[in-house]
């Protein structure tokens, strides 16, 4: 190889690196001034005022208490659903987990509006009027953001059971332990990490759900108004004070979710 190829590798290499790099910086800058910008519009005074207004306090607290429920129940669900997706062979596999992830790309104003077309069926109106009310009440909330929340959990935890060496299970067989057993006792403690990974990530999709939230359970002050729908309300009433405040909660959120993501993880759990 002459001297002159490896000069060209090298100048090539170099333009390769300063390419992404700037490609790198230059999405980084973009988030970096939309934070900038709502921070240089906002008056502190105002900020602070409405931090601490009822209304929005009310909203923290509903938002904290739907998105914890949505995403226990979730997090439940998905184990088994994402164990079984992952270690199980059996007909139509490919059907159900397409199913499955068809929540993560469909629009969740859609999923809002499927979930309130399927309250005015016969069982629908069934469950509203002898079991619980979902449309335009707080556990509408719930409903709809573990609709939209359940196939990411489901997503998540099976990547993870795929990445446990399923030799583990099956000395945990081998030393007379059945099936149950070595689930919980090796499997569920190897997956630790993805499970909280999981969890966390869940939780704050929870937090900023707004299309199946307002679709089904509605914009109501003081009834079923969420963080998300908080920004929507002020924003419609042409507060963009209150609403950026309200964005800076949701970003505080959002932070303090991926900073407890990967201190708790650890480095080796990558999103």
């Amino acid at each position: 190889m002459s001297v002159f190829q490896v000069l060209k590798g090298v100048r090539g290499e170099r333009v390769f690196r300063i390419a992404t790099m700037g490609i790198l910086a230059f999405l980084t800058l973009f988030f970096i001034i939309i934070v900038v910008a709502m921070v240089a519009y906002t008056d502190w005074a105002t900020l602070i005022s409405t931090l601490i207004s009822e209304e929005i306090l009310f909203a923290i607290k509903l938002s904290l208490i739907t998105a914890t429920v949505a995403s226990i129940i979730a997090i439940a669900i998905a184990i088994p659903v994402a164990y079984a997706i992952s270690q199980a062979e059996f007909p139509g596999k490919n059907i159900v987990d397409t199913i499955l992830d068809l929540p993560i790309v469909i629009s969740p104003i859609a999923l809002g509006a499927a979930l309130l077309v399927f309250s005015n069926t016969p069982i629908g109106r069934g469950i509203e009027n002898n079991i619980i009310r979902f449309v335009f009440e707080v556990p509408g909330i719930i409903l709809a953001q573990f609709t939209v929340i359940s196939a990411l959990a489901v997503r998540l935890l099976k990547s993870t059971f795929d990445s446990i060496d399923p030799r583990y299970e099956q000395v945990g067989r081998t030393l007379g332990c059945s099936k149950l057993k070595v689930f919980f006792r090796v499997t569920l403690p190897l997956a630790r990490d993805g499970l909280i990974a999981s969890s966390i990530l869940t939780w704050a999709k929870a937090m900023g759900e707004f299309g199946a939230t307002v679709t089904l359970a509605g914009a109501t002050t003081f009834k079923t108004e969420t963080l998300p729908i908080a920004i929507f309300l002020s924003l419609a009433s042409a507060d963009v004070e209150k609403a950026v405040a309200v964005i800076f909660i949701l970003i505080v959120i959002a932070a303090a979710s991926l900073i407890a993501l990967r201190k708790i993880s650890g480095r080796s759990y990558q999103i």
